[in-house]
């Protein structure tokens, strides 16, 4: 069996998280061959918090695939943390990806027969350590994310038996279990109410800072891109501003 290749490492220097080189992506619709990723090319630094806005249909979901490793561009390329993982093996990117990337979706992708604390420990098992020490580490840390988001009573619950807002909770609490450098969130709060978009939101950024992640949101809501330190707009497949901000403060939910 031939030695598996390390990755290349990507032309970046230390502080860079994220570098997405030339990014083009196509897709076959028919006979039509439709470009949705024109030529994209942004560094995001470690610990920034970035949002992508843009229209329904601008690339920014696509966008947000291709940063997760989900997807392979048409051409160019990207790094997470240094590796340029388009075109990687599946096993070594989905060991990359387990272990660089957590994951809010807009539609909470929880397993509905795992109870919250369990769809929490859920990525430690798949990537953590097998033994019992490392197992009983990760529990600590499960049950410690659920208290720190306001689920210390509903642990044992499951999916259905929660809010969409408890539910957001868990998502958030699942994304932070193994620590990841990454944290890409998909329109996290587009499914809440305005009470439980807010108090996600405020998880979200606490979260961030206390662990010291690099956060990149995807949404349509200018409201909520105003608490990122940077705004990347896509229009029809393109950038069309790249803005550092001050970022707006969010006053807690219920404060």
């Amino acid at each position: 069996m031939t030695a598996a290749v390390p990755a290349p490492l990507a032309s970046s220097d230390a502080s860079s998280m994220i570098v997405v080189s030339g990014i083009r992506k196509s897709l076959r619709t028919g006979s039509t061959m439709v470009e949705i990723l024109k030529g994209i090319d942004f560094t995001i630094a470690r610990g920034e918090f970035a949002a992508i806005m843009g229209a329904s249909g601008s690339g920014k979901s696509t966008l947000l695939g291709l940063l997760a490793g989900l997807d392979n561009p048409t051409s160019g390329s990207v790094s997470l943390n240094g590796t340029i993982i388009s075109n990687l093996a599946e096993d070594r990117l989905a060991q990359l990806r387990g272990r660089t990337i957590g994951f809010v979706f807009q539609s909470y992708q929880l397993i509905p027969t795992l109870t919250a604390l369990e769809n929490v420990m859920l990525p430690y098992e798949l990537n953590g350590s097998p033994n019992v020490e490392g197992e009983a580490n990760g529990m600590a840390r499960a049950r410690q994310l659920l208290s720190s988001v306001g689920l210390d009573s509903r642990m044992d619950h499951y999916p259905v038996q929660l809010s969409g807002g408890e539910q957001q909770r868990v998502a958030l609490a699942r994304a932070f279990i193994l620590r990841p450098p990454i944290v890409l969130a998909d329109e996290p709060t587009g499914n809440l109410d305005t009470a439980n978009g807010s108090h996600v939101l405020d998880l979200l950024l606490h979260l961030n800072r206390v662990e010291g992640t690099t956060l990149v949101l995807v949404t349509h809501d200018p409201v909520l891109a105003t608490y990122a330190g940077r705004r990347i707009t896509l229009r029809d497949g393109l950038v069309i501003s790249d803005e550092t901000q001050v970022p707006a403060q969010h006053t807690a939910a219920g404060a």
